[in-house]
């Protein structure tokens, strides 16, 4: 005997409606964890760029018994027409004299040797006797393949800044500690030509003396440094830090502010770091941005770490003085040819930024870490400067920044 079939049934409106309602409900629990599963594996691609770095930097070291320098390459000479393209005036960063330590053996290939390539549409300078100088020209000659070239090891997956217009140069996120000091953090003491002050054929004292007072960090710009130079030792002293380049949105973490000639105490070899953290440069009804007023700059190839090649704390240097995502300052109008700079850390992982360690271990600081007191000057040569050789007056955060001056870390970090 047959039974009757069921009639076919679909689903009534409140069922459909309470189906999509559990949908929505799910898809806005897991959206969330999906974003925060992104981030965390975009963090996790940045601490591993820095770890390569970290290992560049060691395996550096052992071949040539020296931590790779900042602020090298060929330095001008006064019989040169054209200093700027036919030599790099000692102005290259220290991810310049690693590339082949990081997989990047072609583009140190073409770096180190004479060439004849330019950007598309540019011809080259007649100056250059027709090629490039070995190890080019200074780093913000756009015209220069290697500078307008993207290592992606030197990118944080996390920093949406680009260089992607015409004359703009390449980026980095990885920035050269050189300590909690300002003085000559430019260019070490050591001018374009190689020696120590102003003058194109001999050394100066004053230069020296200015130099040696201020310049505490795991890197000396222009200078030999050593491990066997990291008195406070290697675990115990930050070799580089997590930076943010701009994305030209006038953010206080992300961009130079200029023209800040209140932190002048009382020239731009001692400065005032509180001046650069806050004051009428940053707006009070949107802290994280500068004010309209102030003057942040908008060209392609001076914002804030812009230039991987280029060895200035504008650059690719940056100082433990203000903590992680502070502003980042300059006492005059230009990009920081000058010891006028306070340079921060930071990133656009939530809370901190990373750090890499003198021994190669990365880890991650905290906006709040202790940067002790912002209104005191750094070390220098000269008053109202701290004395040379002074505990640092930035906490936990400017001792991590030196490498000899026998603070001890007993705090966790």
């Amino acid at each position: 005997m047959q039974r009757p079939s069921a009639p076919n049934r679909g689903f009534t409106l409140v069922e459909l409606l309470v189906v999509i309602a559990i949908i929505g409900v799910l898809v806005g629990l897991l959206l969330p964890a999906v974003q925060a599963a992104r981030e965390a594996a975009r963090r996790m691609s940045c601490s591993n760029n820095f770890k390569q770095i970290g290992l560049a930097i060691h395996n550096y070291h052992s071949a040539f018994n020296q931590i790779p320098k900042t602020g090298t390459g060929t330095a001008q000479k006064p019989s040169m027409t054209d200093g700027s393209n036919q030599s790099s005036r000692l102005f290259l960063s220290y991810l310049v004299t690693i590339l082949p330590y990081i997989e990047q053996q072609s583009l140190w290939e073409q770096i180190s040797n004479p060439n004849t390539q330019v950007t598309a549409g540019q011809t080259l300078p007649g100056s250059v006797n027709g090629a490039w100088p070995a190890m080019g020209p200074t780093p913000w000659q756009t015209i220069y393949i290697p500078w307008v070239t993207q290592v992606p090891g030197f990118r944080c997956p996390s920093d949406s800044g680009t260089a992607s217009g015409p004359g703009q140069l390449a980026r980095t996120n990885y920035a050269c500690s050189v300590g909690d000091a300002v003085d000559r953090g430019n260019n070490g003491g050591i001018n374009d030509f190689g020696y120590f002050g102003n003058q194109n054929n001999r050394d100066e004292d004053w230069a020296v003396t200015r130099a040696r007072a201020a310049q505490r960090g795991f890197f000396w710009n222009r200078n030999k440094t050593q491990f066997r130079d990291v008195l406070d030792g290697l675990s115990n002293t930050i070799a580089a830090g997590e930076v943010i380049t701009s994305g030209g949105k006038r953010e206080v973490s992300a961009d130079f502010v200029r023209n800040i000639t209140a932190m002048l105490n009382p020239n731009e070899t001692i400065l005032i770091p509180a001046r650069c953290a806050s004051g009428p440069h940053i707006d009070p009804e949107r802290p994280q941005f500068y004010a309209t007023g102030a003057n942040v700059s908008g060209d392609l190839s001076q914002g804030k770490h812009s230039r991987w090649a280029d060895a200035r704390p504008y650059y690719t240097a940056f100082h433990t003085i203000l903590p992680p995502n502070s502003a980042s300052c300059v006492h005059d109008g230009g990009d920081g040819n000058h010891s006028g700079v306070i340079s921060s850390a930071g990133s656009r992982h939530s809370g901190g930024a990373h750090v890499l360690m003198g021994d190669g271990a990365v880890k991650f600081i905290t906006d709040s870490i202790d940067a002790g007191n912002a209104e005191s000057s750094p070390a220098g040569r000269d008053g109202p400067a701290l004395p040379a050789g002074s505990q640092s007056p930035y906490g936990l955060w400017g001792a991590l920044g030196t490498r000899d001056m026998k603070e001890i870390i007993d705090q966790e970090f």
